[in-house]
């Protein structure tokens, strides 16, 4: 992901759309799933639901994440609220944890203990049927945008969907693959019931699309946890930076660099920078200035560059080296 940095300012935009319609197709799935699941007595449809349901929740917990981390910095807030997302979106991984993998494990271990009594599954097929189709919509909606920005940051999906900052996206994409894969694993236990006689197919149905929400929201509040607890641009990023600031003529050396994600377009640059011992005062004013201008240019998500003019010597001094070369 060597040019992380090279988003369009839409893409706060298009994470908004993909997220509110994964959120409408969502809140219709689960009133429908839950209706068949009472008709036809199906565990792993009323799974199902819960699971629609956790995944609702968690659309409209991103959306909260997506409005609340645009508000601008101010007094109280001087780095701005970027880092907001990262908690409401920790919350969204925990209300599919709650809402979706507990109630799916509770429902199929309970059908495996007492039982149930098999009613008529074809409202359940026809609704597993729309729903496959609404999922699948949005599931193409989200992979888009994310093709879209990997594209952009000339890195492959799988790269781009793993270190993307955008967690509103990834939880998405993870979330709608799960939901076909548990509406797959729901008819399959649906149709084992009724091929058998026996609820069984269907109290397993309910225990793997619990194992498999646990794994979603196990992957979402780590991915979300650990840009809470601060992230660094990707390697080649911070590689290119100190290339961009090494570019300068009044800049001997980089000897720290420190960058830190503060949401899916804004980062923090900072540097302790060795310039030349023969640069004036104003020439160094001025290549601090040019140097956070071209990185800027070169990296729009770099919002904040903070250079400190430090010699050589004090920092191999720190280091309990030699201060002398």
């Amino acid at each position: 992901m060597a040019d992380a940095s090279e988003q369009d300012d839409n893409g706060g935009g298009e994470s908004t759309f993909t997220v509110l319609v994964a959120a409408v197709a969502n809140l219709g799935i689960a009133l429908a799933k839950a209706v068949a699941g009472v008709i036809s007595g199906s565990s792993a449809m009323l799974s199902e639901a819960a699971h629609s349901v956790a995944d609702t929740v968690t659309e409209v917990m991103l959306l909260a994440a997506l409005k609340r981390s645009e508000k601008p910095a101010d007094e109280g807030h001087p780095l701005g609220y970027g880092p907001e997302r990262y908690i409401w979106a920790l919350l969204a991984a925990v209300a599919t944890f709650v809402g979706g993998a507990v109630f799916s494990l509770y429902d199929g271990i309970h059908t495996l203990v007492a039982g149930e009594e098999l009613g008529d599954p074809l409202i359940s097929y026809i609704v597993l049927a729309v729903a496959f189709l609404l999922e699948g919509y949005s599931l193409r909606t989200g992979v888009r945008q994310a093709r879209g920005e990997a594209k952009r940051m000339k890195a492959s999906f799988k790269l781009y969907l793993r270190h993307t900052p955008d967690t509103a996206v990834k939880a998405v994409v993870l979330e709608d693959s799960a939901a076909l894969v548990g509406l797959l694993l729901a008819a399959g236990g649906l149709l084992g019931g009724q091929l058998s006689g026996s609820g069984v197919w269907d109290g397993i149905a309910s225990l793997c699309i619990g194992v498999l929400l646990l794994y979603v929201a196990w992957v979402l509040g780590r991915s979300n946890a650990e840009l809470l607890i601060g992230r660094p641009l990707p390697g080649p990023v911070r590689e290119r930076i100190q290339a961009e600031l090494l570019a300068s003529e009044h800049i001997e050396a980089v000897l720290e660099l420190t960058t830190l994600v503060q949401g899916p377009r804004e980062a923090l640059v900072a540097a302790k920078v060795d310039f030349r011992d023969v640069s004036t005062a104003a020439q160094i004013e001025w290549a601090c200035e040019q140097a956070e201008q071209r990185l800027r240019e070169v990296f729009p998500m770099v919002s904040r560059v903070y250079l400190d003019p430090t010699p050589g010597y004090a920092q191999r001094r720190e280091e309990g080296l030699n201060p002398w070369p």
